[in-house]
């Protein structure tokens, strides 16, 4: 007998979930799912998103800030004609900066080429550029006479190192997460039109009202009310 009263709470209490999902269910607005995947419809028309166009504008960047420095270096060691001639016509691993340069100018264009034009979604790109700069740096502060030649033998290579490593964070923790759960909020919104739109327009939360309980007690006691007040009217 105990267990009675627990069971009709079990029923009850399944009884209201049911009707509380279903009136959820029913109160999705169709305008503005609509409204949400044209908006996400109108980021995808937009090619490029918002993380990923800054992040190239970061790589872009990347290549002006060493170019510069670069250029800071040609002036300061003796003019920009002659030292240019040095560096690259008469190029030599061990004391030249136009190496530092071009592994600049090939982290700018492998990187737009595959996040950019190609939209890739995918780490082995940068993956690849953080590792040819990390590994060439290593190995030309190692090898060659950059440190006997002043400040710019420990600048350039520390800039071009910790740009090329803000560039995988950037991509790896910003860009690629952030879009998939653009993406994820795409298909969730879809899959919501799509059952809002299975469910029949004539339904409302009226089918699903049920009336308050009676108060306990309250039968018995009018049917006592009515017992007592018929002797009076005999009477």
């Amino acid at each position: 007998m105990n267990h009675l009263p627990e069971d009709m709470e079990n029923a009850l209490t399944g009884s209201q979930s049911s009707h509380a999902s279903l009136r959820d269910v029913h109160s999705i607005n169709p305008t503005q799912l609509m409204a949400r995947i044209e908006s996400y419809e109108g980021r995808e028309k937009k090619g490029i998103s918002d993380v990923r166009r800054t992040f190239c504008l970061f790589v872009t960047f990347d290549l002006l800030f060493v170019t510069l420095l670069w250029i800071i270096e040609l002036n300061v060691n003796g003019g920009i004609e002659s030292t240019l001639e040095k560096e690259v016509v008469q190029y030599d691993y061990y004391s030249s900066y136009f190496d530092i340069f071009l592994l600049a100018v090939f982290r700018f264009k492998v990187l737009i080429l595959a996040y950019a034009v190609c939209r890739l979604r995918h780490w082995w790109a940068i993956a690849l550029t953080t590792a040819v700069t990390s590994a060439f740096l290593l190995a030309k502060v190692i090898l060659s006479k950059l440190f006997s030649q002043g400040a710019f033998g420990y600048v350039l290579p520390i800039i071009s190192f910790i740009l090329a490593w803000i560039e995988t964070w950037f991509l790896d923790f910003k860009v690629l997460p952030q879009e998939a759960e653009e993406e994820n909020r795409l298909l969730i919104v879809q899959d919501a039109s799509e059952r809002a739109a299975l469910i029949p327009g004539g339904l409302s939360d009226g089918q699903f009202y049920s009336p308050p309980e009676s108060e306990a007690g309250s039968e018995e006691e009018a049917e006592e009310k009515q017992d007592s007040e018929k002797p009076l009217l005999d009477l």
